[in-house]
C-alpha cells in the first residue's frame, strides 16, 4: 500500500551546519509514528520542512512525497519540496496540520480564541459566512473539551490554562479536518495531570477521525502512550525504527537504550547519578 508521506533522503542544512542527513521515513494513512530524540536532533527541523515552514536560509534535498488528496491511488505522489509557495500554503491546515509546542506564544494575543479558531478555518473556506464559520468554530472547541465554548468564544489566550490552550490549538488543527496531524512536542510545557489529558484527547481525536498523526517528543514514555510504531532520531539521523512496544522493551540501538536508561523511574537508585546518553549528552 502506497503510504501517505514518504520521506525519502531528506537533508537538511543551514549554511554549514547539518540538521538532517538523509533521513528516510514513511507514514501510512491513519498510522501515528512518533518520532523522538534529543533536543538538536532534528525532529522539528523535519516537522517544518513536511510544513514548507523553513525559510529561505535552509537547504533542502531529498523527497517528501505527499499522497494528494484528489490523486488517484495509482497516480505519482506529489513531491512537496518541488511545489510552489502557494500550493503550501492551501495544503497548510486543509490536508496536513501542525500544532506547536508553546500555545502561549503560538495563539496570538490580542485576537479572542473563538476569531482564531474561526479564521483557521475561513483560511481554507472563504464561502463561509461569519455565523457558518462561528458555528463550527464553537463545535471545534467543544470537540477539544473547552467548557461553555459559546460564552468563552470571545475571551483571550491569558485567560485559559496552558492545558486549555494546547487544547484550542488543537481545534485550529483540526476543524478543516487534515489527513495528517504533526504534534510537535504538544505536551512539554504542561504538567504531568494535564498533559496525561491532551494525550488522551489526542488519541480519542486520531481514532474518532481516522487521522495520521506524526508525533514528536524527546519523552520515550509520552511517545509509547500514542504511537504505534516510533523512530528515534539522534544528530540528524534515524538510528532505529520499530512498532513502539517491541522498540521501548527490546531496544537494538546503543543509543536508543542509553535513552531509555536515562528516564528516571521509582526503581531508579537516587543515591547515584543518572545514565549518561551515548555521546555524552543527559
Amino acid at each position: 500500500m502506497a503510504a501517505l508521506l514518504d520521506i525519502h533522503d531528506l537533508q537538511i542544512r543551514f549554511g554549514t551546519a547539518e540538521a538532517v542527513r538523509g533521513i528516510s521515513v514513511q507514514l501510512q494513512e491513519g498510522e501515528v509514528l512518533g518520532l523522538v530524540g534529543e533536543s538538536g536532533s532534528g525532529k522539528s527541523a523535519t516537522a517544518l520542512a513536511i510544513m514548507g515552514l523553513l525559510g529561505p536560509a535552509a537547504q533542502v534535498t531529498g523527497q517528501i512525497l505527499w499522497r494528494n488528496e484528489s490523486s488517484s491511488k495509482n497516480a505519482p505522489a506529489i513531491d512537496l519540496l518541488q511545489q510552489s509557495p502557494e500550493f503550501l500554503r492551501r495544503l497548510r491546515g486543509q490536508q496536513i496540520a501542525m500544532i506547536f509546542q508553546e500555545p502561549m506564544t503560538a495563539l496570538n494575543p490580542v485576537m479572542s480564541i473563538g476569531r482564531q479558531v474561526a479564521e483557521s478555518a475561513e483560511a481554507h473556506s472563504p464561502s463561509w459566512t461569519g455565523r457558518e464559520s462561528r458555528r463550527r468554530a464553537i463545535a471545534a472547541l467543544e470537540a477539544v473539551s473547552i467548557p461553555d465554548a459559546v460564552r468563552r468564544y470571545g475571551d483571550y489566550p491569558h485567560q485559559f490554562s496552558g492545558g486549555q490552550r494546547q487544547r484550542i490549538l488543537i481545534a485550529m488543527a483540526l476543524i478543516n479536518k487534515p489527513r495528517l496531524l504533526i504534534a510537535d512536542e504538544p505536551t512539554t510545557a504542561l504538567d504531568v495531570t494535564v498533559q496525561a489529558q491532551v494525550l488522551e484527547l489526542l488519541k480519542d481525536l486520531q481514532k474518532q477521525h481516522g487521522l495520521a498523526m506524526l508525533f514528536i517528543s524527546h519523552d520515550l514514555a509520552v511517545v509509547g502512550e500514542v504511537a504505534s510504531r516510533v523512530a528515534v532520531m539522534r544528530a540528524g539521523e534515524i538510528v532505529e525504527t520499530g512498532p513502539s512496544r517491541q522498540l521501548l522493551t527490546a531496544p537494538q540501538h546503543p543509543y536508543t537504550k542509553s535513552l531509555l536508561a536515562a528516564v528516571p523511574t521509582l526503581h531508579t537508585d537516587r543515591s547515584r547519578p543518572l545514565a549518561m546518553v551515548a555521546g555524552g549528552k543527559i
